[in-house]
């Protein structure tokens, strides 16, 4: 009962034991108490208290206190008030980056201070809350008649590490934090030789000469009480004053949205709404509901564009609430798998917003709950096989050449003693978690002060966020808002702008029911012409979409869930494409598997058919079922309701008189794909947007584009976004001094490319050109450009070089010239004169112009041409190419054609070997699909970005055509 100072993988970078391993082996050893005490940190206390319960094990919780290397004190809360305190201690110096005190200057009432031996205050000035530790090593340096004199002496044993194995890992952890070589370790660095468990026998034994030691330990012991409740609902628990305010609130808005929605007379909405609302009212959801319906509303009010997805898209009151524009009753979405009343986790809202509006969302939320109850959610980065091995290579002092090359590799070097270092300690390392960061968009609100659960930090994102991850504030009992932030919807909402901006034209994007029936969107989404759209951009998604000839919105909404790499590599996609195509040759398994999936050709494409099959063919009621759902993704399987639901199945089956071998395969088919099913509402999310984006493009293609380009969001780098503007009609310039803007902007049908993507151009610089200008009207001179901007020579030949300068009538070259000359004589003026220098006139000779050094000045600080890139190629080298969309006629046949290189995607066969799927344009500026299998792969690797002149076969899957590359060679530029 004597460890008081007990570290796990949570002192990050410092202690080598997981909660779970070092409560075991207390447990083994007999041990009955023990403190955690992490380093400024008390990010596991949740699981370390329920860890300990369900051990018999009195739990401690606190904190030791350091500045890097410097041991101040270790903080034991006496009960949940001293908790809070240490908290808010933590939380206070965290977020302000501030070192903490030397002693704690908060009211220590409620918490226990423990200083070491020799590094403590005064005895004659500690309070009763403050002791001194001793470890074994102290007895000596303490007389018998010191411990009698004074009550402030405890046992302190730090525990760090398992064994002398693990007390090397803690070492290279050390070296890892101090970015240092294992063998530039100070002693100051690193833990002591023996903290690690030991039998309290062996304590007690140690301290036999102290018995008031003892005695004040386990009086500390005993006087701490915590208290912690899992699973019980810590959250905001109304919007309005009352419980009963919330239910009448949310009624009034269900139904009134449900007459907007379905019309004031349809009778089987007006039934689901109120049996969704007693369900709601039961779980006692009605706050999460109106939290995030008052949320979008003032999201609205700010001409915030935003989405509403996940499983709350199964909820017909969400319908009705705007807070998603899925309809539940027209797609069969059952509201059980969003939130039933079996469900013991959260309900699930992913409210995506546009990346630039998201932060404005989480302001408001902080002011309009108050900061004490409101902080993003945090996630704890783990240390993984390759950060590992670079990490390693790094302590061992290996070169970055060698690091780099076993990072990448598969099997080690027995001979090499550092690899087996590597091998042998890298193996230890993973799954450790390194640091607390930001989850992805959660954010909590609570009734009590955060402070009460966790340490709140400042991260540079600028917002208090919990050290607490998604599974630990599951099981504590708070609910997480998916608050995300997307750019496809910055996409939208910016063409949308550019749209009443350049045309003048008003448009109602959420009115998506006339895009689904709009035949021309129908013909793009068949052709697969989706290039910048939201999820059906990828060459894989376009090839899929081009498969199927999908041209409606229901097999979009398809199409967006076996396109995830689960269903994918199972085979269903395949099965699916195949069963599209031959409808009419479908064997059902079962006359109700027929009538359950007929919308889906028998394949099981989202998570509402797993279900759907286990309710209506296996009997088993919603609710069951959806558990059944989350036990076949493995979140039950642990608590063997996975096995109890397998057996009630049979059951059911066997009464129902299914045949056991149909049962048995619609088992295995359900068990299979539970995996990796993807709920429907969450597809049917994705489509609507992709409907928005494709509706965009279709219409207003140029002023959508430069949104995109904009966003700097999608599957392709921003050149090809520029390719396509072109395609589509856009007339695109080089940026301009007096047409640009940071960036990129549309006057009519022309384009111009913002100060942005000019590489080296400081943003600073690029804003203020644009401001003088706004200011004292457009730029006249090279003469007037000096004298307005004062730029930094090696800026100003950016512009000139780029022909931001084009205006002024002249070549760069003279411009060149003309601004070296003239930019020392303005800089000379203006440190005397505050007027405005007369310009000197004198002429130059005539400069040759050259278009290849235009384009390669293009290259050099855009990084991209803006006009056709195969002017960089030699014409000859075309000769005897086809071009892509002559595929169809060589269908078997080996070709030759060269493509400029858009992207590739690595994959692995059955038997590891990696293989690519490339994407090039051709020459006409059409998209061009490759396969490279391993073996060529190996012989003709990819070289970076370029042209390739590609021999290969011509392939053909549903007439989709691609090339199987034979061979490639990569082909320069004539620059």
């Amino acid at each position: 009962m004597m460890y008081l100072n007990c570290k796990t993988w949570f002192s990050f970078h410092y202690g080598t034991f997981a909660p779970k391993d070092l409560i075991e082996r207390a447990q083994r050893m007999g041990i009955t108490s023990m403190a955690l005490t992490n380093i400024n940190s008390t990010a596991d206390c949740w699981d370390f208290v329920l860890k300990c319960q369900e051990a018999g094990i009195k739990p401690l919780l606190g904190t030791e206190v350091r500045n890097e290397n410097t041991f101040c004190y270790i903080l034991i809360a006496k009960n949940n008030d001293g908790i809070l305190a240490i908290h808010n201690f933590l939380s206070f110096h965290k977020r302000r980056k501030l070192d903490f005190p030397a002693r704690p200057n908060f009211n220590i009432e409620d918490v226990w201070v423990i200083y070491r031996f020799g590094g403590h205050p005064p005895l004659e000035e500690l309070q009763p809350q403050e002791v001194v530790g001793l470890s074994m090593d102290d007895l000596s340096k303490l007389s018998w008649q010191e411990a009698i004199d004074r009550d402030c002496w405890v046992v302190l044993h730090p525990v760090t590490y398992q064994d002398k194995t693990h007390y090397h890992v803690h070492r290279i952890l050390r070296a890892i934090a101090k970015n240092t070589l294992l063998s530039k370790l100070s002693p100051e660095d690193i833990a002591g030789p023996n903290e690690m468990l030991i039998e309290e026998e062996e304590l007690v034994a140690a301290f036999a000469r102290f018995p008031t030691v003892i005695s004040k330990t386990m009086q500390l012991i005993k006087s701490c009480s915590i208290s912690m409740e899992f699973h019980v609902d810590k959250n905001k628990k109304h919007f309005t004053a009352s419980e009963e305010g919330d239910q009448e609130l949310l009624r009034k808005l269900a139904i009134e949205g449900c007459k907007i929605r379905y019309g004031a007379n349809n009778k089987a909405a007006l039934e689901r709404v109120e049996k969704e609302l007693a369900i709601i009212y039961k779980s006692r959801f009605c706050s999460y509901f109106l939290i995030v319906w008052d949320m979008l509303r003032y999201a609205n009010e700010q001409k915030f564009y935003h989405v509403g997805r996940g499983s709350g898209a199964n909820s017909v009151v969400a319908y009705c609430l705007r807070i998603t524009d899925v309809d539940p009753i027209k797609l069969d979405l059952y509201f059980e798998r969003f939130l039933n009343p079996n469900r013991s986790s959260p309900p699930d809202f992913d409210i995506d917003f546009s990346w630039k509006d998201r932060d404005a969302i989480f302001e408001y939320l902080f002011m309009r709950y108050g900061r004490q109850h409101v902080s993003l959610l945090g996630m704890y980065n783990t240390f993984q096989r390759r950060a590992i091995v670079r990490e390693l290579g790094k302590v061992f002092g290996l070169p970055k050449e060698e690091i780099d090359e076993l990072a990448h590799k598969r099997e080690w070097s027995p001979e090499d003693k550092i690899q087996r270092w590597i091998q042998k300690y890298g193996a230890l390392l993973v799954n450790f978690p390194t640091n607390i960061s930001v989850h992805a968009g959660g954010v909590l609100i609570s009734e009590k002060p955060l402070a009460q659960y966790a340490v709140l930090e400042m991260p540079p994102k600028g917002f208090l966020t919990l050290h607490m991850d998604m599974f630990e504030a599951d099981r504590v009992g708070l609910f997480k808002f998916d608050i995300l932030s997307q750019r496809g919807l910055g996409h939208i909402k910016d063409a949308l702008e550019l749209v009443q901006q350049n045309q003048g034209k008003h448009i109602d994007i959420h009115n998506v029911e006339r895009f689904f029936n709009d035949p021309n969107l129908a013909d793009m989404i068949q052709k697969a012409d989706t290039i910048g759209c939201f999820y059906i951009e990828s060459p894989a998604m376009r090839q899929l979409l081009g498969k199927l000839k999908c041209s409606d919105y229901l097999t979009l909404v398809a199409a967006s869930s076996i396109i995830r790499p689960g269903v994918a590599q199972s085979g269903m996609m395949k099965q699916y494409i195949e069963r599209y195509h031959d409808k009419d040759k479908i064997e059902y398994l079962h006359p109700k598997m027929q009538e359950l999936l007929a919308e889906t050709y028998g394949v099981m494409v989202y998570q509402e058919d797993v279900i759907k099959v286990a309710h209506h063919f296996g009997g088993i009621s919603l609710e069951e079922a959806d558990i059944l759902r989350r036990a076949m993704s493995g979140k039950y399987r642990s608590e063997n309701k996975f096995e109890l639901m397998r057996k009630k199945f049979f059951a059911n089956c066997k009464e129902l008189g299914h045949d056991p071998a149909v049962s048995a395969e619609v088992w295995r088919q359900m068990e299979s794909f539970g995996g990796y099913s993807f709920a429907k509402g969450h597809s049917a999310s994705f489509a609507v947007e992709s409907y928005q984006s494709l509706f965009l493009k279709t219409y207003y293609p140029r002023e959508f584009y430069v949104a995109v380009i904009n966003n700097f969001g999608g599957f392709y780098r921003t050149e090809f976004y520029f390719h396509e503007l072109r395609r589509n009609g856009g007339i695109v310039e080089l940026p301009c001094l007096n047409h640009s803007d940071y960036l990129s902007n549309i006057q009519g049908k022309q384009v111009y490319v913002g100060f942005i993507h000019l590489q080296g151009l400081e943003q600073e610089f690029g804003l203020q050109i644009v401001e003088e200008r706004l200011r004292n009207g457009p730029y006249l001179s090279l003469h007037d450009v000096l004298q307005r901007l004062q730029p930094a020579p090696e800026q100003l030949n950016i512009l000139i070089r780029i022909g931001a300068l084009r205006f002024t009538g002249l070549d760069k070259k003279t411009l060149l010239w003309e601004a070296n000359f003239r930019n020392k004589r303005v800089e000379k003026a203006v440190t005397v004169n505050l007027f405005e220098t007369e310009e000197v006139q004198f002429s130059l000779p005539a400069f040759e112009l050259d278009r290849m050094e235009d384009l390669k000045d293009e290259l050099d600080l855009l990084g991209f041409v803006v006009g056709d890139f195969f002017e960089l190629l030699d014409n000859r080298q075309l000769q005897g190419t086809i071009r892509a969309d002559k595929l169809p006629n060589y269908l078997g046949q080996q070709i030759k054609i060269i493509g400029r290189l858009v992207t590739i995607k690595e994959t692995r066969t059955i038997n590891g070997d990696r293989m690519c799927f490339g994407t090039f344009l051709d020459v006409d500026g059409n998209w061009l699909d490759t396969v490279h299998f391993p073996p060529v792969l190996r012989q003709y690797p990819f070289l970076g970005s370029g042209f390739y002149e590609l021999h290969g076969r011509v392939m053909e899957e549903f007439e989709i055509y691609s090339v199987e590359v034979l061979s490639m060679r990569k082909l320069g530029y004539t620059l």
